[in-house]
This record gives structure tokens, C-alpha cells and sequence, in this order.
């Protein structure tokens, strides 16, 4: 399988972030817009290829300030086959009264906050980098450019190991929410919880007819491996991890991303309803 490797900057003003209108291929076509991206070239450091990537792209000499957020990975079909990307997430900080002039890959830009992005096609990576920046209540409005729903999954184990439960919430493309639930599982780990409500969160799209998904949990742990970046070597948890993996493979396009606790609340309310509901019975 490819795998295509970039850097991505979020360069925000207050409460807006900037996005790029890409040169268009095809005039009749809609324009494509994302946030400032570009390759890192042989020898290069990602963050040396972002300060490039301003110079060249956007005409600013140099980031004030440059931070990595987050590395991202998902699969996307290109023609017959699926590539893999990774995308290294930084935030970055313009130097005040900076002129941004769009060169070569982009012919405009506009700052915009985060709930009017629903206005413009942005690529995929962007859509993801931005449900990052954005949180859980502010999804719908942009991700529905992406045609793909949004799964949220998390597990709590009280005691760890003690009584455990999943939850899940599922929210569509136009921002309608489609599922939500929980389940007691026993009496587990916090690990096993949080890959088991991954699992229950693959059964559940995949029962509601969905082909491209978005995986969302807090558990940064799991999402890492699930990107790939690091393996799973807990003996608990590989056979979950194996089942997902299959299960995956129903979907014609996947990503995982992390985000904060207070940004998956709906799924965790679910997973703690399900432990009290078992011993309210």
C-alpha cells in the first residue's frame, strides 16, 4: 500500500483559522480548499519543512511560533486501491501585522471560524486536523463536506480492573445523530473497555449501512495504534484489536482521531449509564 507523508499547519487569529484555496486543475471544477500543507522534502525536519511550506506557499519569511499538535493517519480510495496518508499536525503563530500572499499551490485564503466551514470543500486531512481544533459540538457543520459519519467510542473501568462499560454515539454526515448506546461488559481493564467499545462502535456503522467513517475516541494509547504508530503488544487487548482490524476492512474509507475527555462526552455518559443501569437491576 502507498503511504503519502505531510506536514499541515493550523494558523489561527483569535477564534478563526486560515484556509487555502488550492490552484484548480480543472476550471469547471469546485475549488478545493484546506489548510497549509505541503511535503517535506529529503533531509528535511518536519518542522523545517512547515517554515518552507509558509515561505513558499504563503510568502511568510517565518512562523513565530511552531508547535506539533498532532500526527494523524487514515486511508482514502484513490481510483481502485486505498492510499495510506500520514499528516503531521502543527500549530503554528504568524508574526503580528504579517502579509500572507498566496503563491504556486494556492490562490487565495480567507480566516474563517470553525462553524462556517461548512461552505467550502475542504480535502479530507483538513476536515480531520480541524475536528481536532474544533471538538465534539462543532463537527456537524463541516463534516458533512466529507461525506462520512462521525463515531465516537470510549470505555471506563471502575476500579481498573473493575466494572467496566462501553458507549458509543454515532453522528452522520449531516450532523443527525443515527445511534447511541452502551453495554456492560464485566469486569475488565480501562484498556480492554476502551478497545472493546471500538469494536462495538465498528459493529454498530457497519450495521447501519455506513462506508466511511471516522473513529473518534480519548484514549490516545489506542488511537496511536490504530495509526499505526505504535504496535500492540498487550496480550488482554490483541484479540480485540484483531477483531476490529477485520472488521475495518468493511469500510471503504477509515481515519482515527484523538481528542481531549471533555470532547467525547457523549460517549462516555453512555459507557457510565451502562455500569450504573447493571447494578440497578
Amino acid at each position: 500500500m502507498k503511504q503519502r507523508i505531510r506536514v499541515a499547519s493550523i494558523i489561527q487569529d483569535g477564534r478563526s483559522v486560515l484556509i487555502a484555496k488550492k490552484a484548480q486543475g480543472r476550471v469547471d471544477s469546485m475549488p478545493v480548499w484546506e489548510i497549509p500543507t505541503g511535503k517535506i522534502k529529503f533531509g528535511e525536519q518536519p518542522e523545517e519543512a512547515v517554515n518552507r511550506m509558509l515561505e513558499e506557499y504563503l510568502s511568510v519569511e517565518v512562523a513565530e511560533k511552531c508547535e506539533l499538535k498532532d500526527v494523524i493517519t487514515f486511508l482514502a480510495p484513490q481510483g481502485s486501491s486505498r492510499l495510506s496518508n500520514l499528516y503531521i499536525i502543527y500549530s503554528v503563530v504568524l508574526p503580528e501585522n504579517v502579509k500572507i500572499i498566496p503563491q504556486e499551490r494556492y490562490t487565495a485564503f480567507k480566516f474563517i471560524k470553525l462553524n462556517e466551514l461548512a461552505g467550502y470543500r475542504l480535502d479530507e486531512a483538513s476536515l480531520i486536523a480541524l475536528e481536532i481544533e474544533g471538538g465534539e459540538g462543532k463537527q456537524a457543520n463541516y463534516k458533512s463536506v466529507a461525506n462520512s459519519a462521525t463515531v465516537y467510542v470510549d470505555g471506563c473501568s471502575r476500579g481498573n480492573p473493575g466494572p467496566s462499560g462501553i458507549g458509543y454515539h454515532i453522528v452522520g454526515a449531516n450532523g443527525v445523530v443515527l445511534a447511541s448506546g452502551g453495554e456492560f461488559i464485566g469486569f475488565a481493564t480501562s484498556r480492554v473497555a476502551e478497545y472493546y467499545a471500538l469494536k462495538v462502535g465498528c459493529e454498530k456503522a457497519l450495521e447501519l449501512g455506513l462506508t466511511s467513517v471516522r473513529f473518534v475516541g480519548d484514549n490516545l494509547m489506542m488511537i496511536n495504534q490504530m495509526n499505526g504508530v505504535y504496535k500492540v503488544k498487550n496480550q488482554d487487548v490483541l484479540a480485540i484489536y484483531q477483531d476490529v482490524k477485520v472488521l475495518l476492512q468493511n469500510f471503504e474509507a477509515c481515519a482515527f482521531t484523538h481528542v481531549a475527555r471533555e470532547q467525547n462526552t457523549k460517549a462516555d455518559e453512555q459507557a457510565n449509564l451502562a455500569v450504573d443501569a447493571h447494578f440497578a437491576m
